[in-house]
């Protein structure tokens, strides 16, 4: 985990697939008015689990305990991203990450956890 500032350059490499789009300006300028968290999350089912827990990109159409139902009311404003599958979360990573950023480590639970 960790807190960028977020360029242009990256939000249009990022989003390139909506760049074209009436909308993404104003997307562009709300996530470059401050700095954004960015974080990589392991484990089983991450993606589909960590998608869960975002909420629906509507925030109006997410569930209350989701990050977007409790925290979030347009979807211009949404206040945060999740990955739609392995591969985009592999070069999101790239993206936002620097090699030496994202350790490779083992949990000492990690027998406790899995099976």
């Amino acid at each position: 985990m960790k807190t960028k500032q977020a360029t242009k350059e990256l939000l249009d490499e990022h989003y390139k697939d909506l760049v074209d789009k009436p909308f993404f300006p104003g997307l562009r300028d709300y996530m470059m008015s401050g700095p954004v968290v960015c974080m990589v999350w392991e484990g089983k089912e991450a993606v589909v689990t960590g998608r869960k827990m975002l909420g629906e990109t509507n925030p109006l159409a997410s569930s209350p305990g989701t990050i977007r139902g409790d925290f979030c009311i347009e979807v211009g404003r949404n206040i945060c991203h999740g990955s739609d599958c392995v591969e985009n979360a592999e070069k999101e990573i790239a993206l936002w990450f620097d090699d030496d950023e994202v350790i490779d480590w083992t949990s000492h639970s990690k027998d406790w956890i899995y099976e």
